[in-house]
């Protein structure tokens, strides 16, 4: 296994099965994510509270924002994933609203 080329090509199997694990992590943990946020909505259609929370979004873009700088990840682009998220909350907690 000293031909670079080999070493390379296990390299970018090896890097590509972990993308393929990670981005499976992902799908679930949103799904996840994603059923405790119905849930949220639903108890807010009950008791006729707003589908939107400015200051907990807010809260959490900015902890987001300090967890991805943690982690070496661009918060800029955290950020951005993150309101897509909400915005996605949002319309699913407008359908419940009556």
């Amino acid at each position: 296994m000293n031909n670079p080329v080999t070493r390379a090509a296990t390299l970018l199997k090896e890097h590509r099965e972990s993308i393929d694990r990670l981005d499976a992590i992902l799908v679930y943990t949103l799904a996840e994510r994603f059923k405790h946020t119905q849930a949220v909505g639903k108890l807010k259609a009950e008791h006729d509270l707003p589908p939107s929370d400015p200051s907990r979004e807010a809260a959490q873009i900015a902890r987001l924002e300090d967890l991805a700088k943690t982690a070496d990840l661009d918060p800029d682009f955290a950020k951005a994933v993150l309101n897509f998220i909400i915005q996605e909350v949002i319309r699913h907690h407008k359908k419940h609203q009556k």
